[in-house]
C-alpha cells in the first residue's frame, strides 16, 4: 500500500513537471522565474511550500518533543512577523526587478553598488548557506521512506532516490514546474498534518486527555521557556525577531519576490504568509508533544523522528503512508526551489560575468547542469548529517541572515558602502561561526541569542560606512 502512494504522488509530480515544460520558455526568465507571470495564490503557496519543509515536519516536531509549546509560539509569531519584511523588501525587489531584469538576487546588489567583490560575497554566502538546509530536505526524505518502509528501503537509498526524482522534474520545467507542484504539494502538506493530529490524538484518547497525560510527566513542555529553560526572556525576543532578517534571504524565498504578476500579488500573498503559519506551524509541535506518551526516551537524532514513529505507532500503514506523502511533498518543494536558485546563482554570478558571449540558450543548459552538482553535493553533505535538524538548520538561516543589513542599506536606506558591505558580511560570519562552536565565550552574547548580536554588529558596520560617506562629502572641495 505504501510503494503504491508512493508510486501515485511521484507519477503526479512528474505529469506536472511536463506541464511546466511544456509552458516553459527557453530563456532564462521563463525557466528560473517562470517569466515573472505567478498570481496570489500560486505565489503564496510556492512561498509557504517552499518555507515550510523537512524543517517543519521533522524539525518541529522534533522541538516540540524536546522544548515543548514555547517552540510554537516562537516559530508561528517570527515566520508570520517575516511578512514585514516581505512588505519592507519585497515590494521594492520586485520593482528593482522588474524594471531592471534582475535574475539573481546579487545582480540586484551589484546593479546597486557597482562593486564585483559585493556581488561575489554576497552570492558566495548564498551558496554556503544555504547547502546545509538544502541537505536537511534530503535528510528528512532519508528518514521518512527509512521510516515508512520499516527499514526496507535504508536511509541513504532513500535520500538519493528523492534526490535524483527532484533533479529530473527541476530539470525538466525550471521555476514553473517547481510552482506548479508548489501549490499541490502546500495544499497537500496542510490537509495532511491537520489529518494527523486529529488521528494520533483521537488513538491517544483525544487531544483534552493526551495533553493532561503529558502535562503530569512533563510540565515544563508547557511553560513560556520550554523544557531546559530554552527560551528565556532574551532569547524570545531575539529569535522572534531573527526570522524577519532571516527569511527574505533564503535565496529561494528572495527570488520569488521577481516572480509575481505584480506588487498587489506579492502585497496578497504576504498578507496570507503573515496569518497562515499561526496555525498550520502548532500542527507538528503537538505531535511532537504527544509522543513523549508512546516514545517518552528520544535524544539527539531520534527526535526529528518522532512524527513518522507517532504515525506508525497510531495509525494504519496506508495513512502514515499518506502522510508520509505529504512530507515528502514539503521536502521536495524546498529542495526544488533550492536546487533552482542555488543554479541560478551558479550561472549568473559566477559563469556569465566571465563568459559572456553565452547565449540565454546556453544560460539554461549550465543552469541545468548546476542543479545536478548542486544536488550530488547536498546528498553527500546529507550523508553526515548533524546532531539534529533543528541545529542544521540554525547554523544555515544565521548565514543568511548576515545578508540583511546589506540588502535593506542597499534597497532602503540609499545605499552602502562597498568595503563596509563586504566587511560586514565576513565579520558577521566569522562571528556566527565562532559562536556556533563555541570558540567566543557565551558572557559576550548577554543573555541573547548569537544571531541577535551578529546582527547588530552587521548593522552597526554598515551604520559605521555610511558615517565615513557623510564625511567625506562634507570634506571641501
Amino acid at each position: 500500500m505504501i510503494y503504491a502512494i508512493l508510486f501515485i504522488y511521484i507519477a503526479i509530480v512528474f505529469l506536472g513537471s511536463l506541464r511546466g515544460a511544456s509552458e516553459n520558455a527557453t530563456t532564462p526568465e521563463g525557466y528560473f522565474l517562470a517569466n515573472r507571470g505567478l498570481g496570489t495564490l500560486a505565489l503564496f503557496f510556492t512561498i509557504l511550500a517552499t518555507n515550510f519543509s523537512a524543517f517543519y515536519f521533522l524539525g518541529f516536531a522534533g522541538a516540540g518533543y524536546r522544548i515543548g509549546y514555547a517552540y510554537y509560539v516562537i516559530m508561528s509569531l517570527g515566520t508570520g512577523f517575516a511578512c514585514l519584511s516581505f512588505y519592507l523588501l519585497g515590494t521594492k525587489i520586485w520593482a528593482l526587478g522588474k524594471t531592471n531584469g534582475f535574475i539573481t538576487p546579487a545582480e540586484l546588489i551589484y546593479h546597486q553598488t557597482n562593486s564585483k567583490a559585493l556581488r561575489w560575497v554576497f552570492a558566495a554566502v548564498m551558496l554556503v548557506f544555504t547547502f546545509p538546509y538544502l541537505a536537511l530536505q534530503i535528510i528528512g526524505a532519508g528518514y521518512i521512506l527509512e521510516n515508512i518502509t520499516q527499514g526496507t528501503v535504508p536511509y541513504i537509498w532513500g535520500a538519493t532516490f528523492l534526490t535524483f526524482f527532484t533533479i529530473v522534474y527541476v530539470w525538466i520545467g525550471g521555476m514553473k514546474s517547481v510552482a506548479e507542484t508548489d501549490l499541490k504539494q502546500g495544499l497537500l502538506m496542510i490537509c495532511l498534518m491537520v489529518m494527523a493530529v486529529i488521528t494520533i490524538s483521537n488513538s491517544l484518547g483525544g487531544l483534552t486527555v493526551a495533553h493532561e497525560k503529558v502535562y503530569e510527566m512533563q510540565p515544563a513542555l508547557f511553560s513560556r521557556e520550554g523544557a531546559g529553560n530554552a527560551f528565556p526572556p532574551k532569547k524570545w525576543f531575539s529569535l522572534l525577531v531573527f526570522w524577519i532578517f532571516c527569511i527574505p534571504m533564503f535565496p529561494q524565498i528572495f527570488m520569488r519576490f521577481y516572480i509575481a504578476k505584480d506588487v498587489v500579488t506579492l502585497k496578497k500573498s504576504a498578507l496570507l504568509y503573515g496569518l497562515v503559519p499561526l496555525f498550520i506551524s502548532i500542527l507538528p509541535v503537538i505531535v511532537g508533544v504527544l509522543g513523549h506518551l508512546s516514545f517518552p526516551e528520544l535524544a539527539g537524532k531520534e527526535t526529528d523522528q518522532i512524527l513518522p514513529k507517532m504515525l506508525i505507532a497510531h495509525s494504519s500503514e496506508w495513512f502514515s503512508g499518506l502522510v508520509m506523502t505529504g512530507a515528502l511533498a514539503a521536502f521536495m518543494s524546498t529542495l526544488d526551489s533550492q536546487l533552482l536558485a542555488l543554479s541560478t546563482i551558479v550561472t549568473r554570478d559566477f559563469v556569465l560575468p566571465f563568459r559572456k558571449n553565452i547565449n540565454l540558450k546556453q544560460q539554461v543548459f549550465i543552469g541545468r547542469i548546476w542543479v545536478v552538482i548542486i544536488a550530488l553535493v547536498g546528498l553527500a553533505i546529507a550523508a553526515q548529517p548533524f546532531d539534529t535538524i533543528d541545529d542544521m538548520g540554525r547554523l544555515a538561516f544565521g548565514g543568511l541572515a548576515v545578508l540583511f543589513p546589506v540588502t535593506i542599506a542597499v534597497v532602503r536606506w540609499g545605499g552602502v558602502n562597498p568595503f563596509f558591505g563586504v566587511l560586514s558580511i565576513i565579520i558577521g560570519e566569522l562571528l556566527l561561526v565562532c559562536f556556533y562552536y563555541k570558540l567566543l565565550p557565551n558572557e559576550w552574547l548577554f543573555g541573547f541569542d548569537s544571531s541577535i548580536i551578529v546582527l547588530f554588529t552587521c548593522f552597526g558596520i554598515i551604520g559605521l560606512g555610511k558615517i565615513f560617506q557623510a564625511v567625506d562629502r562634507m570634506k571641501p572641495f
